[in-house]
């Protein structure tokens, strides 16, 4: 199939952008797709959304389903639809866009994401040959067929399927199989990958202003803990829960300057053994701390 970047230009019509003309060829083929910013961040265009202040409630809709005015829900606002692709609200994305991603599960796939040539390793001796497209540090392995996504589940192996987005780079090479069983038990298997809290954590406690409602110790760590073992237990929607487990957090010990540095380390340290990043932490942080105007 002809790529848009073959066809001549209209000289009628501005020349679009590159990503964009890639995305109308990938939604003619049928997937739901969307531009990424640098980093292989979504676009957060409106204020509700912007820098994850929305909480990530694309984990709360179904696939296609966001109604802001631009690419605002990461997952949820890709789309099939050429209309909405070209459309003013998106132009300044897509003007600003490093790279195109679409929903894997919007369309039926899973991409097993091999993050290295070790996992590139594991996977050529232990799952079937299927579609297989190199990345710049390892390979996707697309399979037809559906699971809920999951990072971790092995040294660097993640899952993406249903509410979650992969980067296109390109159509690869082989034939897709049907998604296999070994595959589908590593989604219910918890993540086995542990990452460590960076050394340095830029995020901080706010400044005591209210009145402190700790009369022991014992309350800040029973807090701190349960905080914990909210993020550590979270199934699913792992972006929404670290969010509001930080806001919980903060409406509660956040006032009157008791929460350390060290308790902000431990929550850090649980959302990114679940598989959060540094920045989506710092961003979930910030967004609690704007969110009650501390």
């Amino acid at each position: 199939m002809t790529h848009p970047t073959d066809f001549p230009r209209d000289p009628a019509r501005p020349a679009l952008p590159e990503h964009l003309r890639t995305a109308l060829w990938l939604a003619e083929l049928g997937l739901p797709v969307m531009p990424l910013r640098a980093g292989k961040q979504p676009f957060g265009n409106c204020r509700a959304c912007t820098r994850s202040a929305c909480g990530g409630r694309p984990h709360m809709l179904a696939a296609g389903s966001c109604v802001c005015p631009a690419p605002c829900h990461a997952w949820a606002a890709a789309t099939t639809k050429p209309d909405v692709l070209t459309s003013p609200a998106w132009a300044g994305a897509w003007r600003q866009s490093a790279a195109v991603a679409y929903h894997p599960g919007g369309v039926g796939l899973t991409v097993v994401d091999l993050d290295d040539a070790e996992a590139v390793a594991w996977a050529r001796q232990n799952l079937p040959t299927t579609k297989t497209v190199p990345t710049t540090r390892g390979e996707h392995w697309i399979y037809r067929g559906t699971l809920r996504s999951v990072n971790g589940v092995r040294p660097g192996v993640d899952l993406k399927s249903t509410m979650a987005y992969a980067q296109w780079r390109g159509p690869g090479t082989g034939t897709i199989k049907p998604l296999p069983d070994v595959v589908r038990a590593l989604a219910v298997k918890q993540p086995s990958v542990v990452r460590p809290a960076p050394c340095i954590v830029t995020a901080t406690a706010p400044a005591g202003v209210g009145e402190c409602r700790h009369r022991s110790p014992a309350y800040l760590e029973r807090g701190i803990a349960m905080a914990e073992q909210r993020i550590k237990e979270a199934a699913a929607a792992i972006h929404t829960t670290v969010y509001r487990t930080f806001l919980a957090v903060l409406s509660a010990h956040g006032q009157c300057g008791c929460l350390a540095q060290a308790h902000i380390d431990r929550l850090f340290t649980a959302a990114q053994e679940k598989g959060e990043s540094l920045r989506h932490c710092e961003d979930a942080w910030s967004n609690a701390v704007t969110k009650l105007g501390m």
